[in-house]
């Protein structure tokens, strides 16, 4: 009886996840696919395959993107907190909010950051209002047509 011929390795969720922390950290170094693909020396189509998990980052070339990134390996396999929605990097994937961060990161009087920390929660508050005022409103002319 012969032996099958083996499939490939597959990809796994792992590798999918790995993948997706890339694309995520190299995002948030304001580095594009093709930035990171030449520091590693490969084409931007395989950075392009590891962030969609098609194809799996060998430990070697994971050590020099964790390099490249400023970031430990460790940090390509830490869970994403649940239930944080407020935290974390759940919280980073929010459109603007990375730039907003390297924006407020170039501010280099610690007074002028607490003045924009300071606008920035007012702002929030304000909207935060707006919103419930808004949904109150929705619900008494709901229960008004009723």
């Amino acid at each position: 009886m012969a032996n099958p011929t083996p499939k490939p390795k597959q990809t796994t969720a792992i590798d999918h996840g790995v993948g997706s922390r890339i694309a995520f950290l190299r995002a948030a170094n304001g580095l594009s696919q093709s930035a990171l693909a030449s520091a590693l020396g490969v084409s931007f189509q395989q950075v392009q395959k590891y962030e969609t998990g098609k194809n799996r980052v060998g430990a070697g070339r994971l050590q020099a993107i964790a390099e490249r990134l400023g970031v430990p390996v460790s940090s390509f396999f830490e869970p994403e907190p649940e239930a944080a929605a407020d935290s974390g990097p759940a919280l980073l994937r929010v459109a603007g909010a990375v730039e907003l961060l390297r924006a407020y990161n170039q501010i280099a009087d610690d007074q002028m950051r607490r003045d924009v920390l300071s606008l920035v929660k007012s702002a929030a508050r304000i909207g935060h209002t707006r919103s419930a005022d808004e949904a109150a409103s929705q619900a008494s002319g709901a229960s008004r047509n009723a």
